[in-house]
């Protein structure tokens, strides 16, 4: 590789003693690498009879040949970094539905205002079981803790409380009618079992409801427009409903509010690129308090 870079140098300029100074090489290197490569091939290259010197016929072929080679190899190299520097300028994150629809989205436009160089790709897997699998940097879930792989902190503590529609709930309260014969809206899903239910909540509240019958959707964007359309209660989670009600687009249910002990936990992988640093930083910074 070396001669030939040599080679094509001297091919490029037309002398030895320019081809010297742009390798910053001295002549006699020039000519002795020309040389070296001229017994590799068993064919001149150069014509050194004229002044200047000039390529032979062979000479010319190898030196398009190699013109050619090197411009591959350098287009090579060049995409092969640009693909290096775009990742390391990506974060993938995973997280369910619902924490990248209602939490996790609308907060973006911040993080991109401070660090608009960074893309993060968002994922939602369909287990509702976020993990740090290949390709994935950070993990955004729900439970109590206890994950094993990569680096777990609390982002935030999850609470459950019910929430309607505002002139829903304002009916339901003008006329008397509680949780316990209440239109309700289920979640119901063998990817989100791990997620408190209806059941779960009531029972929990000493609140004794003998139908229990109400619209059911799999997951909770679903079933979080039909609240929004004045359809029923849901269980309202902080990282789903709590911008809603933040904004007045849902209304809680007055001291409906339980604590399960439950949080939003992010995991970090151990090898984050700098990118993924920046990122965990934000939002493990956010005040996000209701």
């Amino acid at each position: 590789m070396r001669l030939l870079t040599t080679f094509e140098a001297v091919s490029r300029h037309g002398s030895m003693r320019e081809a010297a100074l742009k390798l910053n090489v001295t002549q006699p290197a020039v000519s002795q690498a020309l040389t070296a490569l001229e017994d590799y091939i068993g064919a001149p290259l150069i014509d050194r009879s004229v002044r200047p010197a000039r390529l032979t016929e062979t000479g010319d072929i190898l030196a398009r040949a190699v013109r050619g080679g090197l411009g591959q190899i350098t287009a090579a190299v060049d995409h092969i970094r640009a693909l290096h520097d775009t990742a390391n300028l990506q974060v993938t994150v995973s997280c369910t539905l619902g924490m990248a629809s209602y939490w996790l989205m609308p907060r973006l436009p911040a993080f991109y205002a401070e660090f608009p160089d960074i893309t993060v790709n968002v994922q939602a897997p369909a287990t509702d079981l976020p993990v740090l699998a290949p390709g994935v940097d950070i993990a955004l879930r729900y439970g109590v803790g206890g994950w094993r792989e990569g680096q777990t902190q609390q982002l935030f503590p999850e609470q459950v409380c019910p929430v309607g529609a505002p002139d829903l709930v304002a009916r339901l309260l003008s006329d008397r009618i509680g949780l316990d014969t209440a239109p309700l809206i289920h979640v119901r899903s063998q990817n989100n079992q791990h997620w408190a239910g209806w059941e779960d909540y009531l029972r929990l509240r000493g609140i004794t409801r003998h139908n229990m019958v109400g619209q059911s959707f799999n997951n909770y964007v679903q079933a979080a427009q039909a609240v929004l359309d004045g359809r029923g209660m849901m269980l309202g989670w902080r990282s789903i409903t709590g911008n809603g009600v933040r904004d007045g687009a849902l209304a809680p249910w007055p001291d409906g509010g339980v604590d399960l002990g439950t949080a939003y936990y992010v995991t970090a992988a151990d090898d984050l690129s700098a990118s993924g640093r920046s990122f965990l930083k934000w939002i493990t910074g956010l005040d996000d308090s209701l």
